[in-house]
């Protein structure tokens, strides 16, 4: 009899983990064309050949009363992996990101004798410590994407690996601006800001109006000037145009090629997440705002252990891009950052040098490579579909 084939369940609870998820899938198949996957995603693993469960767009809410008024549908999800975790047995369960969710899913898994790999870590770091104890515990290997990531684990024992972050691999190819403005009827010298309103629809809910009335403000101030809104791929369009309809700005949408928008843009306004990296490696100088409900950001307030809510700042370990958090997240406010640097050619310069260092901590192109020999390697032990069945 040949050697069984191997079969991997990898969960990603939000759009970006779905992205850098799909990478990972593409690196371990280059390793073993032979490996099948299987689990919870968007697109971009369904993609790569991934057999989805469900749906993200199920599973991308944020903040403690809006993962309460979904948790029947965030249970039954959790419930189904589960289930096909015992049906499958597979050689390993891959949790990317989403922590609320995955670490709780670890845990059951780990009960179950599956290793548990865990790539793009939690940020325990900046709250809730107590679920270091639970990373010990249930996950087998942390695999990290921030060097200071990986200094934080050793010294709790946790098994981590340094991996370097994924998106200096999507944003290692030369991008041509002439032919994107081009594409898209763009002034190439015009003053253009980018709007990032995120990747979950309660996010476009709440930030998006916000970010428009801003982009109004500057419209009067700095005409001629034009405004490209970036579309995640877990987004409808139509909800941007609802929003977009009465704007005096009237943005751009961009579908597919957040990063030729980004790097057409002078500045950006950006949600908090991902997208705040992805805007400091194309070294554009940004305003990152963010917004949730009252309870959400009273309970945030309480846990959250460190100055900063931006990536980029995080990274930096110091504020060199404005927050605009909360309360502070109104569009007067965020104009007026924006204004403060439009306006200054120095800050603009040494913004651009603080966002250049940061690119330089995200560690060489390469990090879904070196991930994937990684889980390659530990779960290279031979395989049994059935380990309770004795000889």
């Amino acid at each position: 009899m040949g050697q069984p084939q191997k079969h991997f369940i990898i969960v990603a609870g939000e759009a970006s983990g779905d992205v850098h998820a799909a990478h990972l899938v593409d690196e371990l198949k280059k390793l073993d064309p032979s490996l099948t996957f299987s689990g919870v995603g968007g697109p971009r693993l369904q993609a790569s050949g991934v057999e989805l469960y469900k749906d993200i767009s199920s599973l991308a809410v944020v903040g403690f009363v809006e993962v309460l008024k979904n948790y029947g549908k965030i249970r039954r999800i959790f419930d189904l992996i589960l289930k096909k975790v015992d049906k499958i047995n597979p050689q390993a369960v891959i949790l990317v990101d989403y922590p609320g969710f995955n670490l709780r899913l670890a845990k059951e898994i780990k009960k179950r004798n599956v290793k548990v790999i865990y790539y793009i870590s939690p940020q325990v770091w900046a709250w809730k410590a107590n679920r270091v104890e639970q990373i010990q515990k249930y996950v087998d290997k942390m695999l990290v994407l921030f060097r200071f990531e990986q200094d934080f684990y050793a010294r709790r024992g946790v098994r981590v690996d340094f991996v370097g972050h994924p998106l200096m691999d999507a944003l290692n190819t030369p991008i041509d601006k002439n032919k994107f403005c081009q594409r898209h009827g763009l002034d190439r010298e015009r003053l253009t800001i980018g709007l990032l309103p995120g990747s979950r629809q309660n996010e476009i809910n709440t930030l998006l109006p916000i970010m428009l009335n801003a982009a109004d403000i500057l419209h009067k101030e700095f005409a001629p000037i034009q405004f490209l809104l970036m579309k995640a791929h877990t987004i409808e369009r139509s909800l941007l145009k609802r929003y977009c309809r009465n704007a005096v700005c009237q943005p751009k949408i961009i579908e597919a090629e957040t990063y030729e928008g980004i790097n057409a843009c002078h500045l950006c306004i950006v949600a908090s997440g991902t997208a705040t990296l992805e805007t400091a490696i194309l070294e554009k100088p940004m305003v990152i705002v963010y917004k949730t409900s009252f309870s959400t950001w009273l309970m945030a307030k309480l846990l959250v252990k460190i100055p900063h809510i931006g990536l980029v700042n995080v990274v930096a370990g110091k504020k060199i891009i404005p927050e605009c958090v909360q309360f502070q997240a109104t569009p007067e406010h965020i104009a007026s950052q924006l204004r403060k640097i439009i306006t200054d050619e120095i800050r603009i310069a040494v913004i651009k040098k603080n966002l250049r260092d940061v690119k330089n901590l995200l560690g060489a192109p390469g990090a879904s490579q070196r991930a994937a020999k990684i889980i390659y390697e530990s779960t290279a032990t031979t395989y049994d579909p059935n380990p309770s069945s004795g000889m």
